[in-house]
């Protein structure tokens, strides 16, 4: 007989490892282990996701007439770890080899293959452009730029073009479409929510003993566990979301953790949904005129696009990807990432609904947290383990390109054209927490003033010698040669007085 290994973000029942075994004569195994949830201080709440899906998981499977050994966190004999679990239910079956499904991290595939065991590889056939198929795209390319992948993507899976393959509406990309701040008074659709039955009441209570240590809620968990209630989220955002998500996706509300944003992004990193089905109703949403052209086109860019740019970008690269710092970063990322004990108003509402929820959409992260550790010059592993530890959709194959090449520019702008920094006039343009801050986004140089306006600038002005030649921050450079003498050593002596506050511990 033969055993298949089923990890955690593989809950899929059309995985390539599962076609391969039958029923009949193999087995499949899944484990909890100490070593996968505790390797980052992952958010309770991505392990009780986890947890509880696996176990739902495993029952659908043995309805289906599958054998599956499933090894629970405190059962008697778990080794920890998922090599060591291979091991020893190898040797307690006598199986000859193990099938498993390509890993969505470096780390744990290396660990397997490093094993001795006899192991059967599969392709991770849930993504639409293989590890093969991007290497083969990216060979002999100068720049690696989503923009050119993604229009490839497009017309590989046919979604929103013409019968003569050029794209609906005339062009490929309408992101300057995406950038509306919220309109007063506006408030997103009331959020689907899941009750726990049995299974994930018993892992919360699980989780909450054996992880009291990490950071973030583990009470109030309410995600879709199963496929059926992955489909009913999904199916939500269909009807009262996407139509606003492409005007909105990048706005920022006081007490408006999700607006129009679909939430879907964890279970489909598990694999609760599949990619295609999600993009084929999107564009037949447009087209039956349900939603308008730039939700879908925006909608369809982060999945066939950008999901799959960063995976491709993740495995093309790695391992030494993940010691970039292009920058020099040296900084400890500070202690208030991890509370939300902050005067910034912007930070203390991204960091805090992140520690209760374990969730934050894309410009919370890229132009919040994301903006902040940029300019500060967090060290980018640093930063990278904490958004790797506390979103419940994060696992590295995604969570490393968008931070440490997208966030941090740390590997000198591989992934991105440029660094995504920003003062805090992009966040009183798209958000209204300005009003209720400590902080003046008028003031620059003030001991009021906002501190991402002098730590912008000082940050521009202490990696002119690397970013300049960008000619994407041409205006920003040509800017900075028009102050004044005095505003340029005002900001310059404010953002020393912030970095020395973080190299002190102090939260600011």
């Amino acid at each position: 007989m033969r055993l298949g290994l089923v990890l955690g973000d593989q809950l899929s029942f059309d995985l390539a490892s599962l076609a391969a075994l039958d029923p009949a004569h193999d087995v499949i195994l899944m484990a909890e282990v100490q070593g996968e949830a505790r390797y980052v201080p992952h958010h309770p709440q991505k392990i009780v996701l986890i947890f509880s899906a696996m176990r739902h998981f495993a029952q659908a499977l043995r309805e289906r007439g599958w054998r599956v050994e499933y090894v629970e966190l405190n059962a008697p004999g778990n080794s920890g770890s998922i090599a060591g679990e291979l091991r020893r239910w190898q040797q307690a079956l006598g199986a000859t080899h193990i099938h498993l499904t390509e890993c969505g991290e470096w780390r744990l595939e290396q660990a397997l293959n490093d094993a001795g065991l006899p192991l059967v590889w599969h392709r991770d056939t849930r993504f639409l452009c293989s590890r093969d198929a991007f290497a083969r795209w990216a060979k002999d390319r100068r720049q690696l730029r989503m923009e050119h992948f993604y229009r490839g993507m497009r017309k590989r899976c046919g979604l929103l073009l013409e019968p003569d393959g050029s794209p609906v509406g005339g062009t490929w990309n309408l992101d300057g479409d995406n950038r509306k701040p919220l309109p007063r008074g506006l408030r997103g659709p009331f959020p689907a929510r899941f009750a726990q039955d049995e299974i994930t009441t018993a892992v919360v209570a699980l989780v909450g003993e054996c992880f009291s240590d990490h950071y973030g809620a583990v009470e109030g968990f309410d995600y879709p566990v199963t496929h059926e209630q992955a489909q009913q989220l999904w199916e939500h955002f269909l009807e009262f979301g996407l139509a606003a998500f492409g005007d909105y996706q990048d706005a920022m509300a006081e007490g408006e953790p999700f607006l129009f944003h679909a939430r879907i992004s964890a279970a489909l990193n598990i694999g609760l949904l599949d990619v295609r089905r999600l993009c084929e109703d999107v564009d037949n949403a447009w087209r039956e005129a349900r939603i308008p052209l730039n939700a879908a086109e925006g909608f369809i860019r982060q999945l066939i696009g950008w999901r799959e740019y960063v995976r491709g970008i993740y495995w093309l690269r790695m391992p030494e990807y993940a010691g970039l710092n292009y920058l020099g970063n040296d900084r400890a990322l500070p202690e208030f990432y991890w509370t939300g004990h902050t005067r910034m108003r912007c930070m203390e509402q991204a960091i805090g609904q992140t520690l209760q929820l374990g969730y934050a959409h894309h410009i919370q992260r890229l132009m919040v947290t994301g903006n902040f550790a940029l300019l500060a010059g967090i060290v980018p592993s640093a930063i990278c383990e904490w958004y790797l530890a506390v979103y419940m959709d994060a696992f590295d194959w995604v969570e490393l390109p968008n931070t440490l090449g997208m966030v941090m520019h740390a590997d000198g702008g591989y992934l991105g054209s440029k660094p995504y920094c920003a003062s805090g006039r992009y966040i009183q343009r798209m958000s209204d927490h300005c009003k209720a801050c400590s902080y003046k986004v008028e003031h620059a140089v003030e001991e009021d003033a906002c501190p991402f306006n002098a730590l912008y600038w000082h940050f521009i002005i202490r990696h002119r010698h690397l970013l300049a030649s960008n000619p994407r921050l041409a205006l920003v450079y040509r800017s900075l040669d028009g102050m004044s003498v005095a505003r340029r050593e005002g900001v310059w002596a404010r953002g020393q007085i912030l970095l020395a506050q973080l190299d002190n511990g102090e939260s600011i």
